[in-house]
């Protein structure tokens, strides 16, 4: 369907993500934290206007109509973005502390990341990974930047089952903190497939052990990619490789609205 124009007597000053379904003349519940949100935080009541999305439906602005301590409700009223597609793109990693852990979360979700995937290796500290935490930061996060979905997070696991369950098809980006790997720019230069869908794997504080690289560097489906000269915290290097690969393999030279419809399932 066609989009509606922008609505100028719907002032529009929150934005929420939620999994009922999205359409005209629907009215969409919220939650007690939702509700809370909005009422206690933003200030806002009936007759003032917000903006859902599902991950499916894309995005509409609608009217509260009801606002209590432990419930909301919205009329919506007209669909001003269509799902669009994203770059598939995964980013597993072994967990940091609590505070780099939720930061890796909220700034993979504005770098486009589709999936996180916690993997414990052999220099892990952090023997549990709080997965809600993560998915409340990332949807957070989608909330502020104008995303139209929410990155998956999984469960934490094993980094050989990480690797044994690995699908078919996609390539797996590992950065290689010796020294010995090429850059991402020279690894897709000399023909690492640009259009596959892609895992970037980023290693523990103290980097993965000797032979989790070897083991690593003999699967088919790696590259092994260096990070530049200097020895990078985690959490930088996750982001750093993110980016860098956004910018020559991903969607920056994507106009923000231009991408064509998504099969990509949020959580």
């Amino acid at each position: 369907m066609p989009l509606a124009m922008e609505d100028e007597d719907l002032n529009v000053s929150a934005r929420l993500y939620v999994t009922p379904p999205l359409g005209a003349g629907l009215a969409v519940p919220l939650d007690a934290d939702q509700a809370h949100y909005l009422r206690a935080v933003l200030r806002l009541g009936p007759g003032d206007g917000l903006s859902l999305f599902n991950g499916r439906d894309g995005e509409w602005r609608g009217r509260i109509v009801e606002l209590g301590k432990n419930r909301g409700l919205v009329a919506l009223e007209v669909q001003t973005r269509a799902q669009t597609a994203e770059r598939d793109l995964w980013l597993a990693f072994a967990p940091v502390k609590r505070a780099r852990i939720d930061y890796i979360a909220e700034k993979a979700t504005e770098l486009g990341v589709t999936r996180l995937l916690p993997v414990m290796t052999r220099r892990t500290n952090m023997a549990r990974v709080n997965v809600e935490r993560l998915q409340a930061n990332a949807r957070e996060a989608a909330e502020q930047t104008e995303r139209l979905t929410v990155p998956a997070v999984e469960a934490l696991q094993p980094l050989d089952r990480f690797l044994d369950g690995f699908p078919v098809g996609r390539r797996l980006m590992v950065c290689d903190e010796t020294g010995r790997a090429p850059s991402i720019a020279r690894a897709l230069a000399d023909g690492a497939p640009r259009a596959a869908p892609w895992a970037l794997l980023i290693g523990p504080e103290g980097g993965f052990a000797p032979e989790e690289l070897d083991a690593l560097r003999k699967l088919p489906f790696v590259t092994a990619v260096g990070l530049g000269p200097r020895v990078l915290r985690a959490d930088t290097a996750a982001l750093a490789a993110l980016a860098v690969f956004q910018a020559l393999a991903g969607d920056w030279d994507t106009v923000r609205g231009a991408l064509q419809t998504t099969d990509a399932v949020p959580i």
